[in-house]
């Protein structure tokens, strides 16, 4: 966390927070505790900033420990309520991150594999109706060839009666 959300959380000005800090600097001897962000990388994630664009200084970031060391620095009343929610919500955090993760892992593969398998049934019965439609679309068509052979042969032959105003042939050879 860096030091001006601290600041905004223990209901102190930053440069009170800053200052505790670099007065009991031992405590955070480390990077495991406390460690300055440079003003190249204020600039690019800064939320609030002075009139020339960034802040004048650098900011302290504080880890876990660090955050929790801050209590025995800032000896208000605030300062240690702000503290103990800030400890739990790591705690609570870190639960989160570690159970959840693991079994919503193993939710997601078994569902994953149970999706994939029904689609792979789906498939299956897909060829298997494919596989009749096609025999059947066979055997339609050998039933069509067949036809058009006997067509071809002569065997079936309907004579038509002509439809409509026709003349014969005996009337051509009146005219």
């Amino acid at each position: 966390m860096l030091d001006f959300d601290l600041a905004k959380i223990y209901q102190v000005e930053t440069k009170y927070l800053k200052r505790q800090v670099r007065r009991n600097i031992e405590r955070f001897e480390g990077d495991d505790f406390m460690f300055e962000v440079s003003q190249e990388e204020i600039l690019r994630c800064q939320n609030v900033t002075s009139s020339w664009g960034g802040s004048r200084y650098g900011a302290f970031a504080f880890t876990e420990i660090g955050v929790a060391m801050l209590s025995g620095v800032l000896n208000s009343k605030v300062a240690v309520e702000a503290n103990r929610r800030i400890m739990r919500a790591f705690v609570a955090y870190r639960h989160l991150a570690e159970l959840p993760i693991a079994a919503t892992y193993l939710e997601l593969k078994k569902e994953i594999e149970s999706v994939r398998a029904e689609v792979n049934d789906i498939l299956a019965d897909q060829n298997d109706i494919n596989e009749s439609t096609r025999a059947q679309l066979d055997a339609l068509s050998d039933a069509l060839a067949e036809l058009q052979s006997l067509k071809s042969q002569n065997v079936i032959s309907n004579p038509r009666k002509p439809i409509g105003f026709i003349l014969s042939e005996d009337d051509d050879d009146k005219k």
